[in-house]
C-alpha cells in the first residue's frame, strides 16, 4: 500500500513549506505595522553635526569679508 502524502522527499516538504508562509503572508499584503514605517521627522544627520556645518559655513563667510574689508578690497 503506497500513500503520496507518506512519502514526500524533503525538497517537496520544503517548497510546501514556503508556499504555505507565502499563503499567509499574501492576506497580510498593505497591512504594515507604524513602527517600521519612515517618519517624516527623522533627519538623516544629527542636530549637532548640522549646527557644527552651518556654523562652520557661516563662520568662514563672515571671517572671509572681514578680512576683505580689513584689506581694502584687495584680499
Amino acid at each position: 500500500m503506497f500513500c503520496g502524502m507518506c512519502a514526500q522527499t524533503t525538497s517537496r516538504r520544503l517548497a510546501d513549506r514556503k508556499v504555505e508562509r507565502f499563503d499567509k503572508n499574501i492576506m497580510k499584503r498593505g497591512a504594515v505595522p507604524e513602527t517600521t514605517a519612515k517618519k517624516g521627522k527623522d533627519y538623516p544627520v544629527g542636530p549637532v553635526l548640522l549646527g557644527f556645518f552651518i556654523f562652520v559655513v557661516i563662520g568662514s563667510s563672515l571671517f572671509q569679508i572681514i578680512r576683505t574689508a580689513t584689506s581694502g578690497g584687495m584680499a
